[in-house]
């Protein structure tokens, strides 16, 4: 048995509307109180010391990676190298600045409390806004990198 065309594109749009539905549910299940809670219990599992490792670590290296590109600017990968550093960099610095204070002051909310559902609303909206600023600069920091590789 064969769809014909007429017979598709009803089905894409029935699609298109599931999906739509679906993500508007999962936007506005709730009131956020179980999105705060889950939150709060992802702020505090993750300063292990593996994660702290790996992300104070890798900006360690992209300190070093920013001297070296430096002291060899005559390099054509010191360009590639040094950018790809400063990006990641401000990745951490992002961090440290934005999100580390703003989960800080999530984890002093109770997620009974009459507030809970506005303030986790707030939060999650800026919190997802300069993640994925965070989530670029790493994208691009990255991308220098592997530029700096195959540099001449």
């Amino acid at each position: 048995m064969s769809l014909g065309a007429d017979a598709v594109e009803p089905l894409e749009r029935r699609a298109g509307r599931e999906r739509a539905a679906l993500s508007d549910t999962a936007r506005n299940r709730g009131d956020g109180r179980a999105g705060l809670a889950a939150m709060q219990a992802i702020n505090r599992a993750a300063p292990s010391p593996l994660f702290m490792t790996a992300l104070f670590g890798t900006a360690a290296s992209a300190v070093g990676l920013g001297v070296v590109a430096i002291q060899r600017r005559d390099d054509p990968r010191s360009t590639y190298l040094l950018i790809g550093a400063g990006l990641y960099l401000a990745g951490i610095i992002l961090t440290i600045a934005y999100h580390v204070p703003h989960n800080d002051a999530l984890a002093l909310v109770d997620p009974t409390s009459s507030g809970a559902a506005a303030t986790w609303h707030h939060y999650v909206t800026n919190w997802t806004l300069w993640n994925h600023v965070r989530t670029l600069t790493s994208i691009a920091g990255a991308t220098m990198l592997v530029l700096a590789l195959n540099a001449e």
